[in-house]
Protein backbone atom coordinates (compact mmCIF):
# COMPACT_ATOMS: atom_id res chain seq x y z
CA UNK A 1 0.00 0.00 0.00
CA UNK A 2 2.76 2.44 0.96
CA UNK A 3 4.74 1.55 -2.14
CA UNK A 4 1.71 1.97 -4.39
CA UNK A 5 0.71 5.37 -3.05
CA UNK A 6 4.32 6.50 -2.96
CA UNK A 7 4.80 5.60 -6.62
CA UNK A 8 1.77 7.68 -7.61
CA UNK A 9 3.05 10.68 -5.65
CA UNK A 10 6.51 10.30 -7.21
CA UNK A 11 5.16 10.12 -10.77
CA UNK A 12 2.91 13.15 -10.28
CA UNK A 13 5.62 15.23 -8.59
CA UNK A 14 8.13 14.32 -11.31
CA UNK A 15 5.86 15.84 -13.97
CA UNK A 16 4.79 18.90 -11.96
CA UNK A 17 7.90 21.09 -12.65
CA UNK A 18 7.65 20.43 -16.39
CA UNK A 19 3.92 21.19 -16.40
CA UNK A 20 4.50 24.43 -14.50
CA UNK A 21 7.18 25.46 -17.00
CA UNK A 22 5.69 24.25 -20.28
CA UNK A 23 2.04 25.05 -19.58
CA UNK A 24 2.39 28.84 -19.94
CA UNK A 25 5.08 28.68 -22.68
CA UNK A 26 3.45 26.37 -25.22
CA UNK A 27 0.49 27.37 -27.41
CA UNK A 28 -2.79 26.23 -25.82
CA UNK A 29 -3.47 23.41 -28.28
CA UNK A 30 0.10 22.11 -28.05
CA UNK A 31 0.15 22.34 -24.26
CA UNK A 32 -3.11 20.39 -24.10
CA UNK A 33 -1.77 17.66 -26.38
CA UNK A 34 1.54 17.32 -24.52
CA UNK A 35 -0.14 17.52 -21.12
CA UNK A 36 -2.64 14.77 -21.85
CA UNK A 37 -0.01 12.56 -23.40
CA UNK A 38 2.25 12.95 -20.38
CA UNK A 39 -0.55 12.14 -17.94
CA UNK A 40 -1.56 9.06 -19.90
CA UNK A 41 2.03 7.84 -20.09
CA UNK A 42 2.64 8.44 -16.38
CA UNK A 43 -0.55 6.65 -15.38
CA UNK A 44 0.21 3.72 -17.71
CA UNK A 45 3.58 3.32 -16.01
CA UNK A 46 1.88 3.52 -12.62
CA UNK A 47 -0.73 0.85 -13.45
CA UNK A 48 2.04 -1.40 -14.77
CA UNK A 49 4.06 -0.95 -11.58
CA UNK A 50 1.01 -1.75 -9.45
CA UNK A 51 0.66 -5.02 -11.37
CA UNK A 52 4.35 -5.92 -11.04
CA UNK A 53 5.14 -4.75 -7.51
CA UNK A 54 1.91 -4.40 -5.55
CA UNK A 55 -0.20 -7.48 -6.14
CA UNK A 56 -2.80 -5.83 -8.39
CA UNK A 57 -4.50 -7.56 -11.30
CA UNK A 58 -6.11 -5.41 -13.98
CA UNK A 59 -8.44 -6.74 -16.65
CA UNK A 60 -8.52 -3.83 -19.10
CA UNK A 61 -8.94 -5.70 -22.37
CA UNK A 62 -12.35 -4.24 -23.15
CA UNK A 63 -11.48 -0.63 -22.34
CA UNK A 64 -8.30 -0.92 -24.44
CA UNK A 65 -10.40 -2.18 -27.34
CA UNK A 66 -12.65 0.84 -26.86
CA UNK A 67 -9.60 3.12 -26.95
CA UNK A 68 -8.69 1.86 -30.40
CA UNK A 69 -11.89 3.35 -31.84
CA UNK A 70 -10.42 6.85 -31.46
CA UNK A 71 -13.65 8.79 -31.84
CA UNK A 72 -15.16 11.53 -29.69
CA UNK A 73 -17.52 10.16 -27.07
CA UNK A 74 -18.64 10.60 -23.49
CA UNK A 75 -17.46 7.72 -21.30
CA UNK A 76 -19.51 7.27 -18.13
CA UNK A 77 -18.55 4.84 -15.38
CA UNK A 78 -19.42 4.02 -11.82
CA UNK A 79 -16.91 5.28 -9.28
CA UNK A 80 -15.97 2.74 -6.58
CA UNK A 81 -12.40 3.97 -5.94
CA UNK A 82 -9.85 6.75 -6.30
CA UNK A 83 -8.03 4.46 -8.75
CA UNK A 84 -10.84 4.65 -11.34
CA UNK A 85 -9.79 7.87 -13.07
CA UNK A 86 -6.11 6.88 -13.05
CA UNK A 87 -6.79 3.55 -14.74
CA UNK A 88 -9.24 5.01 -17.27
CA UNK A 89 -6.95 7.87 -18.31
CA UNK A 90 -4.07 5.41 -18.67
CA UNK A 91 -6.06 3.59 -21.36
CA UNK A 92 -7.96 6.28 -23.27
CA UNK A 93 -6.16 8.55 -25.76
CA UNK A 94 -6.94 12.29 -25.64
CA UNK A 95 -8.99 11.81 -22.49
CA UNK A 96 -10.27 14.87 -20.67
CA UNK A 97 -11.77 14.72 -17.20
CA UNK A 98 -14.25 16.89 -15.33
CA UNK A 99 -12.66 17.63 -11.96
CA UNK A 100 -13.56 19.29 -8.70
CA UNK A 101 -12.22 22.83 -8.54
CA UNK A 102 -10.08 22.09 -5.50
CA UNK A 103 -8.06 19.47 -7.37
CA UNK A 104 -6.85 22.13 -9.82
CA UNK A 105 -4.75 23.52 -6.97
CA UNK A 106 -3.68 20.14 -5.60
CA UNK A 107 0.11 19.78 -5.22
CA UNK A 108 0.21 16.42 -7.00
CA UNK A 109 -2.40 16.91 -9.71
CA UNK A 110 -3.00 20.62 -10.20
CA UNK A 111 -0.24 21.68 -12.59
CA UNK A 112 -0.67 18.68 -14.86
CA UNK A 113 -4.47 19.01 -14.92
CA UNK A 114 -4.26 22.71 -15.81
CA UNK A 115 -1.80 22.04 -18.63
CA UNK A 116 -4.03 19.24 -19.99
CA UNK A 117 -6.98 21.66 -19.90
CA UNK A 118 -9.11 19.42 -17.73
CA UNK A 119 -12.54 20.88 -17.02
CA UNK A 120 -13.59 22.35 -13.67
CA UNK A 121 -17.06 21.56 -12.37
CA UNK A 122 -17.60 24.68 -10.25
CA UNK A 123 -19.92 26.48 -12.74
CA UNK A 124 -22.41 24.30 -14.70
CA UNK A 125 -22.82 26.35 -17.89
CA UNK A 126 -19.08 27.01 -18.53
CA UNK A 127 -18.40 23.37 -17.69
CA UNK A 128 -20.93 22.15 -20.27
CA UNK A 129 -19.64 24.57 -22.93
CA UNK A 130 -16.04 23.52 -22.34
CA UNK A 131 -16.98 19.84 -22.49
CA UNK A 132 -18.86 20.30 -25.77
CA UNK A 133 -15.90 22.16 -27.30
CA UNK A 134 -13.53 19.37 -26.28
CA UNK A 135 -15.78 16.72 -27.81
CA UNK A 136 -16.06 18.67 -31.06
CA UNK A 137 -12.27 18.83 -31.04
CA UNK A 138 -12.10 15.02 -30.91
CA UNK A 139 -11.60 14.39 -27.19
CA UNK A 140 -12.88 11.49 -25.11
CA UNK A 141 -14.73 12.98 -22.14
CA UNK A 142 -14.64 10.92 -18.91
CA UNK A 143 -17.51 11.51 -16.47
CA UNK A 144 -18.45 9.77 -13.24
CA UNK A 145 -22.17 10.64 -13.08
CA UNK A 146 -22.30 10.01 -9.33
CA UNK A 147 -20.10 13.09 -8.93
CA UNK A 148 -18.11 11.42 -6.14
CA UNK A 149 -17.07 7.93 -5.13
CA UNK A 150 -19.88 5.46 -4.53
CA UNK A 151 -21.12 5.76 -0.96
CA UNK A 152 -23.72 2.98 -1.09
CA UNK A 153 -22.82 0.17 -3.53
CA UNK A 154 -23.43 -0.72 -6.26
CA UNK A 155 -23.99 2.92 -7.31
CA UNK A 156 -25.16 6.23 -5.90
CA UNK A 157 -27.54 8.85 -7.34
CA UNK A 158 -26.44 9.98 -10.80
CA UNK A 159 -26.67 13.39 -12.46
CA UNK A 160 -27.93 13.98 -16.00
CA UNK A 161 -24.87 16.06 -16.99
CA UNK A 162 -23.28 13.43 -19.23
CA UNK A 163 -26.47 12.99 -21.22
CA UNK A 164 -26.96 16.73 -21.63
CA UNK A 165 -23.39 17.20 -22.88
CA UNK A 166 -23.57 14.25 -25.27
CA UNK A 167 -26.92 15.36 -26.71
CA UNK A 168 -25.71 18.91 -27.35
CA UNK A 169 -22.40 17.76 -28.80
CA UNK A 170 -24.01 15.07 -30.96
CA UNK A 171 -21.76 12.26 -29.71
CA UNK A 172 -22.54 8.83 -28.20
CA UNK A 173 -22.36 7.87 -24.55
CA UNK A 174 -20.40 4.70 -23.76
CA UNK A 175 -20.90 3.09 -20.36
CA UNK A 176 -18.16 1.28 -18.48
CA UNK A 177 -18.71 -1.03 -15.52
CA UNK A 178 -15.90 -0.98 -12.94
CA UNK A 179 -15.65 -3.89 -10.51
CA UNK A 180 -13.13 -4.42 -7.72
CA UNK A 181 -12.46 -7.41 -5.51
CA UNK A 182 -11.94 -5.04 -2.56
CA UNK A 183 -13.41 -1.51 -2.34
CA UNK A 184 -9.89 -0.12 -1.86
CA UNK A 185 -9.76 3.69 -1.63
CA UNK A 186 -13.53 3.83 -1.81
CA UNK A 187 -15.66 6.39 -0.03
CA UNK A 188 -15.56 4.60 3.31
CA UNK A 189 -12.05 3.10 2.93
CA UNK A 190 -9.44 4.97 5.04
CA UNK A 191 -6.29 5.93 3.17
CA UNK A 192 -4.08 4.03 5.62
CA UNK A 193 -6.08 0.78 5.42
CA UNK A 194 -4.39 -1.77 3.11
CA UNK A 195 -6.38 -3.73 0.52
CA UNK A 196 -6.85 -7.46 0.53
CA UNK A 197 -4.40 -8.81 -2.04
CA UNK A 198 -4.42 -9.65 -4.83
CA UNK A 199 -6.52 -6.60 -5.69
CA UNK A 200 -8.52 -7.38 -8.84
CA UNK A 201 -9.89 -4.59 -11.03
CA UNK A 202 -12.07 -5.30 -14.05
CA UNK A 203 -13.52 -2.77 -16.48
CA UNK A 204 -16.29 -3.98 -18.77
CA UNK A 205 -17.84 -2.22 -21.74
CA UNK A 206 -21.54 -1.66 -21.13
CA UNK A 207 -24.37 -0.26 -23.22
CA UNK A 208 -23.68 2.39 -25.82
CA UNK A 209 -26.22 5.17 -26.20
CA UNK A 210 -25.81 6.51 -29.74
CA UNK A 211 -28.61 9.05 -29.28
CA UNK A 212 -29.79 10.65 -26.05
CA UNK A 213 -33.45 11.43 -26.69
CA UNK A 214 -34.31 12.69 -23.20
CA UNK A 215 -31.07 14.07 -21.72
CA UNK A 216 -32.87 15.50 -18.68
CA UNK A 217 -33.70 11.92 -17.62
CA UNK A 218 -30.25 10.50 -18.28
CA UNK A 219 -29.24 10.53 -14.60
CA UNK A 220 -32.17 8.33 -13.62
CA UNK A 221 -31.68 6.03 -16.62
CA UNK A 222 -27.96 5.51 -16.10
CA UNK A 223 -28.40 4.89 -12.38
CA UNK A 224 -30.97 2.17 -13.11
CA UNK A 225 -28.66 0.67 -15.73
CA UNK A 226 -25.70 0.55 -13.34
CA UNK A 227 -27.82 -0.93 -10.56
CA UNK A 228 -28.98 -3.74 -12.80
CA UNK A 229 -25.62 -4.59 -14.34
CA UNK A 230 -23.45 -4.14 -11.24
CA UNK A 231 -25.64 -6.42 -9.13
CA UNK A 232 -23.62 -9.38 -7.73
CA UNK A 233 -25.64 -11.91 -9.75
CA UNK A 234 -24.65 -10.22 -13.03
CA UNK A 235 -21.03 -9.54 -12.13
CA UNK A 236 -18.41 -11.78 -13.82
CA UNK A 237 -15.88 -10.87 -11.12
CA UNK A 238 -18.29 -11.94 -8.37
CA UNK A 239 -19.18 -15.11 -10.25
CA UNK A 240 -15.52 -16.04 -10.71
CA UNK A 241 -14.76 -15.50 -7.03
CA UNK A 242 -17.81 -17.54 -6.02
CA UNK A 243 -16.61 -20.37 -8.27
CA UNK A 244 -13.14 -20.20 -6.74
CA UNK A 245 -14.67 -20.37 -3.27
CA UNK A 246 -16.74 -23.45 -4.13
CA UNK A 247 -13.77 -25.25 -5.69
CA UNK A 248 -11.53 -24.21 -2.81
Amino acid sequence: MVLGLGLLALICLSWTPFALLLGPLLPASRAKHVGRGAIRTGFRIYVRLLAILCGCRFDLREVKALARQRQPMVVVANHPSLLDAVVLVSCLPNAVCIMKAGLMHNLLLGAGARMARYIVNDAPLPMIRSAINELRDGACLVIFPEGTRTSTPPVGPCAATAGVIAARAGVPVQTLLIEMSTPYLGKSWPLWRPPRLPLEVRMRIGQRFDTIKQPQHFGRDIELYFREHLAPASSPLHAAKSLDTRHG
